[in-house]
């Protein structure tokens, strides 16, 4: 009778967490494929290779604002992700003192400020001393999303390094600093880039930031001093706005963009644990 009834607990728990997993999906799967639905049939060609049609006009694309995204990331990537990096080290290798304690609590806070508060606080650093809305003041803002979750992540994969690695790197004879770099660092690479990734991921969504910092054009824009075009801006501008036509790219640029997401987050499970998403393919 004990066994019968720790068969049967064991069953009413794991039907309680597959019913507690399906419904944190369904919202996601519901949202996923509305957008696919609707972003799908609104792509073509001219959607990857065209700037804006005039106001009113049918037809051009969101080049611009694509490339204004990738620019922007990535240049909010290189700010971010070193000084990050080096962070997540000192705070696994070095992290006992109040220094650290301080690092991980403002850490902590960062990652839980709103990203409208973080475009404020851009915009009043970087946009009203240059009385210019810029590339460069929007880059700042996604750094600013993007270091805590790097910090964070490289701490924590670091600290899942066994001592004894350490302690024989110093064994022969190594300085510490070596055996952290070319030991420690080296051998985690991939996860480290795989919590790299998740960050770039959630600061490439991001709209209200941008807003106030770099604000947007209807042009291709190259210059960091001047406002650049991002993805999420422009598709909030196109769906707020009267046009058909660009209701129906809204949907697109939503589209691409969920597209993106995915992409950089698959991407970086497949480098950390190619076997899985192998597996995944396969059933599916």
């Amino acid at each position: 009778m004990n066994y019968k009834w720790r068969k049967l607990r064991n069953k009413f728990f794991i039907i309680s967490l597959s019913l507690a997993a399906a419904i944190c999906l369904t919202p996601l799967i519901l949202v996923t494929s509305f957008i696919l639905q609707k972003g799908a049939s609104s792509l073509d060609l001219n959607f990857f290779t065209q700037l804006p049609a005039p106001v009113g006009d049918v037809g051009g694309g969101m080049m611009h604002a694509i490339l204004g995204t990738i620019y922007m990331v990535a240049l909010g990537s290189l700010i971010a992700v070193p000084l990050g990096i080096i962070g997540g080290i000192y705070l696994s290798e070095f992290g006992k003192g109040g220094i650290s304690k301080s690092l991980r609590i403002a850490t902590d806070v960062m990652t839980g400020i709103p990203s409208i508060i973080i475009g404020i606080f851009a915009y009043i650093l970087l946009v009203v001393p240059f009385k210019t809305f810029s590339a460069l003041s929007g880059a700042f803002a996604l750094s600013l999303i993007i270091l805590p979750v790097v910090i964070r992540s490289s701490e924590e994969i670091l600290k899942l390094v066994p001592n004894h690695i350490r302690e024989a790197g110093l064994a022969l004879g190594l300085p510490r600093w070596k055996v952290i770099l070319f030991i420690i660092v080296r051998g985690n690479l991939s996860a480290l880039f795989t919590g790299v990734m998740l960050a770039v991921a959630r600061a490439s969504g991001e709209t209200a930031p941008l807003l106030f910092t770099a604000f947007g054009n209807m042009y291709l824009s190259s210059s960091p001093m001047e406002p650049m075009a991002s993805l999420p801006v422009q598709i909030y501008t196109y769906a707020i706005s009267p046009f058909e036509d660009w209701q129906r790219q809204s949907w697109a640029g939503a589209f691409v963009l969920i597209m993106l997401v995915i992409g950089v987050n698959l991407g970086a499970r497949a480098i950390l644990n190619p076997s899985a998403i192998k597996e995944f393919f396969k059933r599916s």
